[in-house]
């Protein structure tokens, strides 16, 4: 009798371990996929600042800071690619990360080129491509890991693209590329980021440190946005390449934070 008894309780305790384990494994799957999430998210921003950077430094508006501002970005944006491709196992994402490296060498090359209009337009296209191509990642991530708020830390993460985008399309009204498209897409561009800002601000999950960083952006949103809608009047580059790597920097903190609330 005494036996059984003993070999149940060594039963029962294996047990426990085993849903120990297995309710680790399901924290750390989530915690990893929330992070691939961000990682994968910060590409887009980075695809965008790049070309940012690009026109700023030929432009020869805050060209220290943007030039060094570049070539970090570009280095950071391989890395980011490297370790995606190494994690990423889905046949469909990884074709689709192939193109991305495609896109990304020619978009280094024409990095190092002197500034004219046409390699301008040539890094536009080529970050646009690899905007939409990082998207699809993301969305593929968000369908295939269910993430707890992945809806909200999707639009968290999207605040920093959101931003540098900003700075991109009014850098380039600036120099030259005054087609419809850029107003259209830099008001668009505006517009997301307030509707997305207004989401977060009424999430209830949030924290206090989430509440707080959100009413400091939401406080300097609300006197920068109108600058930005003022693209075709201009004269302010300086003040939005300031702030709006202020708002990505905000934002990257505020998603760190989202993150560490899905654990």
């Amino acid at each position: 009798m005494k036996n059984i008894i003993i070999k149940k309780i060594t039963l029962v305790s294996i047990s426990l371990v085993l849903l120990s384990n297995i309710s680790f494994a399901k924290e750390d799957l989530v915690s990893n996929a929330s992070k691939l999430m961000d990682i994968a998210g910060k590409q887009r921003m980075l695809s965008q600042r790049i070309a940012k950077d690009y026109i700023y430094v030929g432009n020869k508006i805050a060209t220290s800071k943007a030039d060094k501002q570049l070539k970090a970005s570009l280095s950071e944006f391989l890395k980011i690619h490297n370790e995606l491709t190494s994690l990423i196992t889905d046949s469909e994402i990884k074709n689709l990360l192939d193109f991305v490296a495609l896109s990304s060498n020619e978009l280094k090359e024409t990095a190092n080129k002197d500034f004219t209009l046409d390699n301008a337009h040539l890094i536009l296209d080529l970050t646009e491509s690899m905007l939409e191509g990082n998207q699809y990642i993301v969305d593929s991530l968000k369908s295939t890991h269910k993430i707890k708020e992945s809806n909200i830390l999707e639009k968290a993460a999207k605040q920093r693209m959101l931003s540098q985008r900003i700075a991109k399309y009014y850098i380039a009204y600036q120099s030259g590329i005054k087609d419809e498209n850029t107003v259209n897409s830099m008001k668009d561009t505006v517009k997301q980021f307030s509707e997305n800002l207004k989401i977060l601000l009424s999430n209830k999950d949030n924290n206090s440190k989430i509440d707080k960083k959100l009413k400091e952006i939401e406080k300097l949103w609300k006197i920068v946005h109108k600058f930005y809608n003022n693209i075709e009047k201009g004269g302010l580059p300086l003040i939005v390449f300031n702030t709006t790597d202020n708002i990505t920097k905000k934002m990257d903190e505020v998603t760190k934070l989202y993150i560490k609330n899905n654990k």
